[in-house]
């Protein structure tokens, strides 16, 4: 009992003698949390910070503070025992700044370090080293620029290495080849080019390597194969060439590879067979070639395969179908040729992907093995027999591609009924039979193509209900009987093809219903009776074929309400009376046949308003009098018409035209004489006119700035008002139509060389859009001037004169997108990577106008041409000289401004226009980015329809699994825009934070 109280009596004694040790100290700890608390909010005073952010709990600290107040009421501040700060986490907070200043020597404890999510820019500094404990860096989703500070590699205690999402550029840095204790370095999305350093084959730990999405280039280093512990390797979307090293088959612990979209080439290592974890192989986009390695059969884990898109060739191995975990198999757009395994009849697929090869042979018998196929799509092969049996059952079914084959078999016995089948395409086969009942009772059923087959018989009236079908192409088949008149209750249609069939009876008037029609196409069949007057309900239709039909009567007035023709034709029919003059309306035509018909009259003089260099056809009518003057008929195809008469080849002169040739020369001297008398008369007064108004202008304007009212010229740019004139004019030669690269409703724009390499776009005003509130127009030119975002075309200023008044631009390469989509050519370019791209930019560009302008920025008229795209296929929202400056409360658009088809549709009765305004336009853009077209009428845009599968554009090829996540993702995302309550709307800061969260 003595010994315990001794014991204790000298343990009280010894935590008295450490305490008593410890006072001396406890000063210093609260000196040196003290610097670093003031160090960090001399760097907090360089930043742009948001109201009511969370960083207000950074105050001031008095003198005689404790320590411990940045570690326990600082936002994003933790600290260690001794209130040494020890991470740093200001993620998601909306900062702008730099790092310049930032206090890398005070904080020399530092062991996690977040500023994810922001507007960080400039370059990461070498005093990064400093930190000489830090464990976490993550720097991911800034704006950083410039290189990799090679210092970085000195932080030998780094686990986690996180930069994707920026602007860097330069190389991988060597260094971080020494950092030997990192788990994960994620640098997608950047700018990085050089090659991949053979360095980082040192980071035995790594268990992610993330470089995708940049412009690495040179070849995979082999010494990736000593990563042992690596799991993920993503290196798809560089410019990698040369082989895939065999020694990455010893990566047994890899469950993710990606080397899609680059220029690999030779053939797939048999080695990768030992990857035994792999679950996800995508080596899709690149030049590999030579046969699919057997191996690949040992890859029990693997549930996704991507080969597709290279120069593969063979046959397609048998042991594939050992995969029982596969769901996706992409093997399209090679050269593989034999039949399918049926072996592949055992494997649970998901997916099934084998178009544009040259397989042939029959379909497994077992596709639907386990009710999960989904998706399967074989076209253009040689593939031949009947439809597996198997297939009717599959209920799961949801989009099925059998095009350009060899197919036989009755086609009313091959499918069954499919709940969630959106999309079938069975043309360019040689199935026949009748059309199935069936299929009209497939309810999410919205692409249906049967064309090119020998199907006969009559089209179900059941079809009718097929309320969700927007594309119904059944041509070149063997139909006969009527169009049902229950056609009328598919008010979702958009493309409706029956040509080439045997098709008799009248057009149901009932198709004008129907008003969302884009192509409709009847000819080559039997119909007669007249052209519906319902046609004029048809406001989107850009092209009508109902040529080689026995259609009579006269051609309807209503025509002319169809103002987004492009395309008519009506030849080959039994018309009659006159052509009517309401064709006039039709200002986006291109192509007019009225040939082989019975029309007849003059040809109306209201056509000459047509826009010229439209392709017209009238031959073989009976049509009498003189042709209009205007190019379109100087050029047009009117042979065969007895009755009439101008100046186009095989036609006679008119009466009148012979007898001015007979005048004399005395005859046109007396007529140039009285007219140039006329002009000169009319000149004067003109002069006199004006004289007499511009000084009377002069009095009552005394606020026209002192340099406009005297010399003329005006300039709000870095240049001189009448230096940049000059060059203007002299680089357009006067504004000629050749320099025209585009018009619009405020003015006409131009390209201008002013220099070598020193190219703008001048927009040049019409006088229609001079503001009443000139020194209001010029300060928000003044204030556009300023703006620096890398997804915001730059407006360099504003030039005026007496005669000419333009804003300058910056030019860029591409042009708008709307023009890339209207070329089937140059759409292809504009991959689903470019695409997805495109949509982040504009949100980036929109979150930055409306919430980090000052005073925020409405745009009011987003759409798909004022999209501009630089050589970098990167977005750019143009067109500012129609913008406002708008306090969020503000109402002080008295109009409605926009572009059709793109306008919120609470404007049409508030008048009141808001930062939603905006948001509703990029949902319409973003769809029509990725479906290719003008999304119509919303209604029919539900959550089930808007998938990639089902509303991408057919130009360009299926993407990746991975890449088909990040384009439904914003099809998505363009829903929560388009709701049309305003107000449930989703705000740009919140759609591009999203996007670029999720899109690495």
């Amino acid at each position: 009992m003595t010994k315990q109280i001794v014991s204790s009596t000298n343990f009280l004694i010894l935590f008295q003698a450490l305490l008593i040790m410890a006072i001396p100290h406890l000063p210093s700890f609260a000196s040196a949390s003290y610097e670093e608390a003031n160090a960090l909010l001399k760097w907090k005073a360089t930043l742009e910070i948001p109201n009511n952010s969370l960083l207000s709990s950074w105050i001031s600290l008095p003198i005689n503070s404790s320590g411990s107040i940045p570690c326990t009421s600082w936002f994003g501040v933790v600290c260690h025992d001794d209130w040494s700060i020890q991470r740093l986490n200001l993620s998601s907070s909306g900062l702008t700044g730099t790092l310049h200043r930032f206090p890398f020597p005070f904080l020399h404890s530092l062991t996690h370090f977040d500023m994810s999510v922001n507007k960080f820019f400039g370059p990461i500094p070498p005093e990064i080293k400093l930190l000489s404990k830090l464990m976490y860096l993550d720097f991911s989703m800034n704006k950083f620029s410039c290189v990799i500070p090679h210092e970085i590699g000195s932080l030998h205690q780094l686990t986690i290495l996180c930069l994707h999402a920026n602007n860097i550029s330069g190389s991988i840095p060597s260094s971080f080849g020494n950092l030997t204790s990192l788990n994960v370095l994620y640098l997608q999305r950047n700018q990085l080019s050089g090659p991949i350093p053979i360095e980082l084959g040192n980071l035995k730990s790594l268990t992610d390597l993330v470089v995708s999405e940049n412009e690495i280039s040179g070849s995979i280093p082999s010494s990736l194969g000593n990563l042992s512990s690596l799991n993920i390797l993503y290196m798809y979307g560089n410019r990698l060439s040369g082989h895939i090293p065999i020694e990455l088959g010893n990566l047994k612990s890899l469950t993710d590879l990606e080397v899609s979209e680059n220029q690999i080439s030779g053939s797939i290592p048999s080695s990768l067979g030992n990857l035994s974890s792999l679950n996800t192989l995508y080596m899709w986009g690149n030049r590999l070639s030579g046969h699919i390695p057997i191996e690949l059969g040992n890859l029990k884990s693997l549930t996704h395969l991507a080969v597709n898109t290279n120069q593969l060739s063979g046959s397609i191995p048998s042991s594939l179908g050992n995969l029982s975990n596969l769901q996706n198999l992409y093997l399209n757009e090679n050269k593989l040729s034999g039949s399918i395994p049926q072996e592949l009849g055992n494997l649970s697929l998901y997916e099934l992907h084998m178009g544009t090869n040259k397989l042939y042979g029959h379909l497994p018998e077992k596709l639907c093995h386990g009710l999960k196929l989904q998706n399967l799509t074989v076209h253009d092969n040689q593939l031949t027999g009947p439809i597996p049996i198997d297939l009717r059952n599959c209920v799961t079914l949801r989009m099925v591609s059998f095009r350009r084959n060899q197919f036989n078999g009755d086609v009313s016995q091959s499918f069954g009924v499919y709940q969630n089948l959106f999309y079938l395409d069975l043309s360019h086969n040689k199935f026949h039979g009748q059309l199935s009942k069936n299929l009209s009772r497939c309810k999410n059923l919205t692409s249906l193509v049967m064309a090119y087959n020998d199907i006969s018989g009559s089209i179900p009236q059941e079809f009718g209900n097929s309320t969700q079908l927007q594309r119904l192409d059944l041509s070149s088949n063997r139909m006969t009987g009527q169009i049902p008149k229950e056609f009328g209750k598919m008010k979702r249609m958009l493309k409706l093809s029956l040509a080439d069939n045997q098709l008799s009876g009248i057009i149901p008037p009932e198709l004008g219903s129907c008003e969302l029609l884009e192509v409709l196409d009847l000819s080559t069949n039997r119909l007669n009776g007249s052209i519906p007057r319902s046609i004029g309900q048809w406001k989107h239709i850009y092209s009508l074929n109902l040529s080689n039909n026995k259609l009579s009567d006269k051609i309807p007035s209503n025509i002319g309400k169809l103002v987004q023709l492009a395309e008519l034709d009506l030849s080959h029919n039994m018309l009659k009376k006159g052509i009517p003059p309401e064709v006039q309306s039709l200002k986006n035509l291109q192509k007019m046949n009225l040939s082989h018909n019975l029309l007849s009259g003059f040809i109306p003089n209201a056509l000459t308003s047509l826009p010229s260099g439209i392709d017209i056809d009238m031959s073989y009518n009976e049509l009498t009098g003189p042709i209009p003057h205007c190019a379109n008929f100087m050029n047009a195809h009117l042979q065969g018409n007895l009755g009439l008469c101008g100046n186009n080849k095989g036609l006679k002169l008119c009466a009148s035209q012979i007898t001015k040739k007979e005048k004399g020369p005395f005859h046109h001297t007396l007529i140039l004489v009285i007219i140039f008398s006329l002009i000169g008369t009319t000149l004067l007064g003109l002069l006199t006119y004006g004289f007499i108004a511009c000084r009377q202008k002069k009095k009552n304007s005394p606020h026209i700035p002192l340099d406009e009212e005297d010399g003329n010229y005006f300039s709000v740019t870095n240049f001189d008002g009448r230096v940049v004139y000059d060059d203007i004019l002299k680089a357009t030669n006067d504004f000629d139509e050749a320099y025209r690269i585009g018009t619009g409703g405020y003015g006409t724009v131009y390209k201008a060389e002013l220099q070598p390499n020193n190219v703008v776009a001048v927009k040049k005003l019409h006088s229609s859009s001079e503001n009443d509130d000139h020194n209001g127009f010029l300060n928000e030119v003044r204030t556009l001037t300023n703006i620096r975002h890398r997804n915001i075309v730059k407006l360099y200023g504003y030039c005026s004169h007496a005669r000419h008044s333009f804003l300058l631009y910056e030019y860029l390469e591409n042009g708008s997108v709307g023009s890339i989509l209207r070329d089937n050519l140059l759409a292809k370019e504009l991959n689903w990577l470019r695409r997805v791209n495109i949509v982040k930019g504009i949100a980036n560009g929109l979150a930055y106008m409306h919430h980090d302008s000052t005073p925020p920025i409405i745009h009011r008229d987003i759409s798909i041409a004022n999209i501009l795209l630089d050589c970098d296929y990167e977005a750019r929202i143009s067109d500012f000289g129609t913008s406002k400056l708008l306090k969020l409360d503000s109402s002080n658009w008295t109009a409605i401004a926009g572009t059709y088809g793109y306008i919120a549709p609470e404007l049409a009765y508030t008048m009141v226009a808001t930062e939603k305004c905006d948001v509703y336009s990029f949902g319409i853009v973003a769809l029509e980015v990725i479906m290719g077209k003008h999304p119509g009428e919303l209604p029919t845009l539900s959550a089930d329809f808007l998938v990639l599968a089902n509303v991408g554009d057919s130009r360009i090829p299926l993407p990746s699994p991975h890449l088909e996540k990040q384009v439904n993702l914003v099809l998505n995302l363009s829903r929560g825009c388009l709701n049309s309550n305003p107000h449930e709307r989703s705000t740009m800061r919140q759609v591009s934070n999203l996007l670029m969260k999720v899109l690495l």
